[in-house]
């Protein structure tokens, strides 16, 4: 009665390989901020940002900004609203809107 034994292993090694080989999904958060730096060369935005959801507390903080056209249309001092992407330990921004400050 080999089969047993062997069917447990092959499960058992396809449940290893599953869970293994799953990347987890990125997180998004919604953020407000003030563009207070710019370094183009690094395509980065240095923001003033409240709460990041369950994330990130009010914190002044280097951003990568991601694709180069959201970094195009930046000033410091805008106001705006975007989205984080937090996969791992990287994270950048995306989805800018430059709002009226309030």
């Amino acid at each position: 009665m080999q089969v047993m034994p062997r069917t447990i292993g092959v499960f058992l090694l396809a449940l290893f390989l599953a869970c293994c080989g799953a990347r987890p999904q990125p997180r998004r958060y919604p953020m407000q901020g003030e563009i207070k730096a710019l370094d183009t060369n690094a395509k980065t935005a240095t923001i003033a940002a409240g709460q990041i959801g369950d994330w990130m507390g009010p914190m002044t903080m280097e951003y990568a900004v991601k694709p180069d056209a959201e970094f195009q249309k930046l000033h410091v001092g805008d106001h705006i609203e975007a989205t984080v992407v937090v996969n791992d330990l990287a994270y950048y921004v995306t989805e800018i809107k430059v709002v009226p400050k309030s």
